[in-house]
């Protein structure tokens, strides 16, 4: 695993010792790998990341990182990208598959596998469920995302590893404002998209999938791809998904790399961004809109959508409560 150093290290391949309170992230200096026991749990999580990206607005991300998930899937990714690297150098210059062998034997299978199988078995469901009842009723629905969102915001702020200070406001600020902006974006339509630009779009959308704050969907939405994908699932368009997933694996080795990066030496500034990115990303939860995501002024009794948003954000207290709980027990076995 590699070790963290703090902000102010101006090598980026540098990994020095630093004092405990000073430490950029102290679980990842010595994290123990996962056991397949955990399996089930992790399939669990994984759902609750996939049925997030099947909603227009809400981040797998930003669920990741509620869950206890984010670092350790991109440490995984990384380690993972790190292996078809060696897999391709290997077999281009005729080296042998030996080094692939023992970079897949360090990937965190016992992590990775049941976390994209829930999240491939929910976000197939929810697709089907999730997307169609926010069509119906959005404005129960997205109330109660937006009270999970209202305080998922503190999950980012909870993990920085020094206290909150003036240059962390400002970059959450402009974070917020690029989040905001990026959510105002009018849905697009395109009929008939050309592999090129399915490839394109899955690249930029997987990118979102990693970042709390931004929606995958979302992205798919304003490029006029999020109906076009359903359909193509539906009807097991292999050409449409073969170029979405090239795409997407593309995509995700472009910024996986850097984005681990960034959350081992530039920790704190990091979480302000992440911070300010699903602060912004209220925008599209907001309850009253229009069709083209124009910002209404409530209407009618705001009592429901006010309970609903709560009790959206005690879904997700009680979700920091059971992955703290889980961390606890994970401390306590190693």
């Amino acid at each position: 695993m590699t070790r963290t150093a703090h902000d102010d290290d101006p090598t980026p391949g540098s990994a020095h010792v630093q004092p405990a309170e000073h430490d950029e992230h102290p679980a990842h200096l010595a994290r123990p790998r996962t056991s397949w026991r955990s399996a089930p749990a992790s399939a669990v999580r994984g759902g609750l990341v996939g049925a997030a990206e099947s909603v227009p607005g809400i981040s797998g991300g930003t669920v990741a990182l509620v869950v206890g998930l984010y670092d350790d899937l991109i440490d995984a990714a990384s380690q993972l990208l790190h292996a078809l690297r060696e897999l391709v150098t290997g077999l281009v210059r005729r080296r042998g598959v030996a080094p692939a062998v023992r970079a897949l034997r360090a990937v965190d299978w016992a992590l990775l596998v049941p976390v994209l199988a829930g999240m491939a078995v929910v976000l197939l469901l929810s697709l089907r469920l999730i997307a169609p009842l926010l069509e119906s009723n959005p404005v129960p629905v997205r109330s109660v995302f937006f009270g999970m969102i209202v305080v998922s915001v503190a999950v980012p702020l909870r993990l920085m590893p020094a206290r909150f200070r003036p240059l962390d406001g400002v970059l959450l600020v402009v974070a917020a404002v690029a989040g905001f902006l990026l959510t105002s974006l009018p849905p697009g339509q395109v009929d008939d998209p050309s592999p090129w630009y399915v490839f394109l779009g899955a690249a930029i959308a997987i990118n979102a999938l990693v970042l709390p704050g931004v929606s995958g969907s979302f992205v798919l939405l304003a490029m006029g791809l999020y109906v076009p994908v359903q359909e193509a699932l539906s009807e097991r368009d292999l050409a449409f998904v073969g170029a979405f997933v090239l795409g997407a694996a593309v995509g995700l080795g472009s910024f996986v790399k850097l984005l681990q990066w960034l959350l081992h030496h530039r920790r704190q500034v990091t979480m302000a961004v992440l911070a300010g990115l699903m602060v912004g990303s209220l925008r599209a939860l907001w309850p009253w809109q229009e069709d083209d995501g124009s910002l209404l002024a409530p209407t009618g009794s705001v009592l429901g959508p006010v309970l609903l948003a709560i009790g959206g954000a005690l879904v997700v207290v009680a979700a920091m409560l059971w992955e703290a709980r889980v961390a606890r027990r994970a401390q306590t076995r190693a």
